[in-house]
């Protein structure tokens, strides 16, 4: 059988929320695509149908889902460093927020090429060597060193399991790899300072409640001077810059590694960022 189903006994609807295809006439059997299963009127199916919809995809219920959310989120503020939890929370309350994404790619010619040739940033995607022999100043050089002061790599970003949704699956991916690229061009560290102006900046730029959790609750481990420095100066900036730019995931990266960070900034529309 093809994919990943569930089914179980107790429902007389039948497969009526089945994307994948219609049942035949009343009173006819009827084959479910791309599956060896042939379900019949006398057949009770469990009105939720799930399958797995890409490799790794964990298919659940809106139960499951919010029982996910509600540990994610505990876990992910009690813990700002279990990028797991992060992870798990970004797809379980983010589905409105990946469309309206998904929808801005769709309209934009560049973010409908990344979402028909669906790159991927990680060490086997990149050449490394000839980013660090870039100019000083150029994105592609820049983001190296921010790998590389940071001792930070792209492939640890988690792998998306809970999006129900392939090409939704692949917008969230996306935003996830282009994390670090952000950090390059808004000028922010990886500690805890950073990561919040960060969140704020995504936050106004994704509307995911993820990155709005993080920007609202994360500025709590800070100290008061940190606390002062964000409120006054780095949140005002960041919120002005995410409204003023375009929409970040509309923007083939691995096409501009030799353009400048400035030039870059300018074109995206972030703000030059203050001192730290």
């Amino acid at each position: 059988m093809g994919g990943w189903l569930r089914r179980a006994p107790g429902s007389l609807r039948g497969l009526r929320h089945l994307a994948l295809g219609s049942p035949a006439s009343a009173g006819r059997g009827y084959q479910l695509p791309h599956t060896d299963l042939t379900v019949t009127p006398e057949e009770h199916v469990d009105e939720e149908t799930y399958y797995q919809l890409y490799p790794g995809h964990i298919p659940t219920s809106p139960l499951q889902k919010a029982l996910l959310s509600a540990g994610s989120a505990f876990m992910a503020l009690y813990n700002p460093y279990r990028h797991d939890m992060v992870a798990v929370l970004g797809e379980t309350t983010g589905s409105s927020a990946l469309r309206s994404l998904r929808d801005k790619m769709r309209h934009d010619p560049e973010g409908y090429q990344i979402l028909q040739e669906r790159p991927r940033i990680r060490l086997s995607t990149l050449d490394v060597t000839g980013l660090r022999g870039l100019s000083d100043g150029t994105f592609g050089r820049e983001y190296v060193r921010f790998l590389d002061s940071n001792r930070v790599s792209p492939d640890t970003r988690m792998p998306v399991k809970f999006v129900d949704d392939e090409e939704l699956a692949y917008v969230i991916q996306r935003y996830r790899e282009v994390h670090d690229l952000m950090h390059t061009l808004l000028g922010m560290p990886t500690n805890m300072l950073g990561e919040v102006v960060v969140k704020w900046f995504e936050a106004i730029q994704t509307g995911l409640p993820m990155c709005i959790l993080g920007a609202v609750f994360g500025p709590v481990r800070l100290n008061a001077r940190k606390l002062q420095i964000l409120t006054m100066e780095l949140i005002p900036w960041a919120v002005q810059s995410g409204r003023n730019a375009s929409c970040v995931l509309n923007f083939y990266y691995e096409n501009r590694w030799e353009q400048t960070v400035e030039s870059l900034r300018e074109e995206i529309g972030i703000l030059h960022p203050p001192a730290i």
